[in-house]
């Protein structure tokens, strides 16, 4: 048998398959007839037999010895082999935890037992506020302002946290635009069920909420053929599958509150109900308060560290379309020199293509934009 059949055999066969071969060679010998001689007696035959038996012992043991020292070489040959083949998150002397990986690691843990302190950077660590008792946690989550079935963050809030806590925790893209535009608007609000909660710390700000006040008390007439538009729409016809009949609900009395002046626990809210937050203008993003539940000991006693980011969307960014190294910076459209409409630049490649020696731009025939990410 050749060794390369023997590789994938436990060594104890192959340890018995060696000595079976060893011992059937000796009976093999030992039970071969002698050659026939008819001068002798039988004394000389059998002083011949035990002068035979005692050549044959040295031949007996060379070839016992080689059987032997094949099946280490063999079984050496086997150990080199498991050992290169070897997987290394099935080998005993590494850690579980660091064959891992950390995304497919929380994936199957539970969510009661999901440690959150990873999330938590270390700045916000510097300061310890203990959390005090009895508290409650919330999952809030964010979706895309235009692609709004997309959830970009999912954050957990305490229920003694003001609203203004979750706010400079929401990450939009929108404010960056604004503020390299130089037209950064700190304003903003939630509106939670009937109510707006406006952001008016900064002087500057601007009660986004007081404009909609104003044409709910000013024109009553169209407010209420718009809202029966809608209650009669879509969502009426939901009811009426569900529960029947319904008459109408008559127009909620919308209210404004400033948003640092309330805390989550002070909310009149539906788990699961889809909520908006305005920012920027016009940028929207529907806001979903997803599960509450008590705090428990296994969650993060610092107080500063909330709202923890346990979930953000991964942005898809792209390259620079001329050197395709550096991520892009510009976007152009309609632009004749480039071999694609739009085309995506980095600060280098848009500056060499553009621009000459003086700084003065080549042609004008072309629409710039900046780019932060898909």
């Amino acid at each position: 048998m050749p060794p390369e059949s023997l590789m994938m055999m436990y060594q104890d066969e192959l340890m018995d398959m060696s000595l079976k071969e060893i011992f059937e060679g000796m009976e093999n010998n030992e039970n071969r007839p002698p050659p026939s001689d008819q001068s002798k007696v039988g004394g000389g035959e059998k002083r011949s037999r035990k002068k035979r038996k005692g050549t044959n012992n040295p031949i007996l043991e060379s070839g016992c010895i080689e059987k032997v020292e094949q099946v280490v070489r063999i079984k050496q040959k086997q150990e080199e082999d498991k050992e290169s083949a070897r997987l290394h998150s099935f080998n005993p002397a590494c850690k579980i935890n660091e064959t891992l990986k950390p995304g497919r690691n929380g994936r199957m843990r539970s969510l009661r037992s999901t440690n959150y302190t990873k999330k938590v950077s270390a700045a916000d660590l510097q300061q310890h506020i203990p959390v005090t008792f009895p508290e409650v946690l919330l999952s809030v989550e964010v979706y895309h302002n235009v692609r709004q079935c997309v959830k970009t963050q999912e954050l957990l809030v305490l229920g003694k946290q003001p609203l203004t806590d979750l706010r400079e925790k929401i990450h939009c893209s929108m404010d960056q635009v604004m503020q390299k535009a130089g037209q950064y608007d700190p304003s903003g609000y939630f509106l939670i069920e009937d109510v707006f909660y406006t952001d008016l710390r900064d002087p500057s700000a601007i009660n986004y909420a007081k404009p909609i006040l104003d044409w709910l008390r000013n024109s009553k007439e169209e407010v209420q053929k718009k809202w029966e538009y809608i209650i009669s729409g879509r969502l009426h016809q939901k009811h009426k599958a569900i529960m029947g009949e319904v008459s109408a609900s008559n127009l909620p009395r919308f209210a404004s509150i400033e948003m640092q002046k309330i805390r989550f626990c002070d909310l009149l809210f539906r788990l699961g109900a889809g909520y908006l937050y305005c920012h920027q203008g016009d940028c929207t993003h529907t806001l979903v308060i997803r599960d509450m539940r008590l705090f428990h000991t296994d969650d993060v006693h610092n107080r500063t560290v909330y709202p923890i980011v346990t979930f953000q969307l991964k942005m898809v960014f792209k390259k620079c379309s001329a050197c395709k190294i550096f991520r892009a910076t510009k976007v152009t459209a309609d632009d004749k020199w480039t071999p694609q409409n739009p085309c995506y630049f980095c600060d280098e490649c848009f500056s060499l293509l553009h621009f000459n020696d003086d700084g003065l731009p080549y042609y004008n025939s072309f629409l710039e934009y900046d780019y932060n990410h898909d």
